[in-house]
């Protein structure tokens, strides 16, 4: 494995992490070994196939992003990045520079793999789910490794970092090649995607991965929710309008889907 990634010093990329502000996070450079990163690179599914074998967002707060989670879609440079994130070797690695105990990686990919987002594309700021019904499974940890060129800040679709109270921006990555950025999942944990303005043919890429643990994180309330998202501070028309309508959407889908069910049975 570790003949695919360049060298890191453990105990420096530890102390980085534990001393990132307001929740353990870091950004790490040339990740992968470069004729690795390029393989990858290269073998990326165009666009247009994504949207074919995989899954499409529509919807107000995460919109033309596509995702593919099956790992046997995978190209095999792509299918060796997650054999390697997934390995033993490395998830031992994140237990200790993260300090979660027993970490696991997720075979299944839930909302990982592949992901491209086209121009008009964007990832309002949010935690993510905390809980997995399926697995009996807490999320702990985010993995997001980017493979663009040439990417200019005027395209958007760099990951910003918030605060508790997404009040202040703590972290502005630019989604880069060979560029590896990791986060606790946590109720404060708030990231987002920043509106996406890419010429046509240039699509952002990238490829996720989450990490999980059976026992609950010191602390947990014990409340399990799914993806919360709020809006940044300049953004008052999301949070007051579209935001609200979206939630409310989803609640009277659920609600016609139970009647539906009730009906059939």
């Amino acid at each position: 494995m570790w003949e695919l990634v360049n060298l890191i010093n453990v105990e420096e990329f530890k102390n980085r992490v534990q001393n990132a502000p307001e929740f353990p996070h870091f950004c790490l450079d040339d990740f992968l070994k470069e004729e690795f990163a390029e393989a990858i690179f290269e073998s990326f599914p165009d666009y247009e196939y994504a949207q074919k074998v995989g899954f499409e967002f529509k919807a107000v707060n995460e919109k033309k992003k596509v995702q593919i989670t099956d790992s046997k879609l995978f190209p095999p440079p792509i299918k060796q990045l997650n054999d390697l994130l997934a390995s033993a070797e490395f998830v031992e690695m994140l237990s200790y520079v993260f300090d979660i105990d027993s970490l696991q990686s997720d075979p299944t990919l839930i909302g990982g793999g592949i992901h491209q987002t086209d121009s008009g594309g964007r990832l309002d700021v949010h935690v993510d789910f905390n809980f997995v019904e399926k697995n009996q499974m807490h999320r702990r940890l985010n993995l997001l490794l980017y493979f663009n060129k040439n990417w200019k800040e005027e395209y958007g679709g760099y990951l910003d970092l918030w605060d508790k109270d997404v009040k202040n921006r703590i972290g502005y990555f630019e989604p880069k090649f060979n560029r590896l950025c990791g986060f606790v999942t946590s109720d404060i944990s708030f990231h987002g995607v920043t509106p996406i303005h890419c010429p046509k043919g240039v699509v952002r890429q990238s490829f996720a991965t989450y990490y999980y643990t059976k026992d609950a994180p010191e602390g947990w309330d014990g409340k399990k929710h799914s993806t919360i998202f709020k809006p940044r501070p300049d953004e008052f028309l999301r949070g007051h309008v579209s935001m609200p309508i979206e939630k409310l959407g989803k609640r009277f889908k659920k609600i016609i889907n139970a009647i539906k069910y009730k009906l059939i049975s």
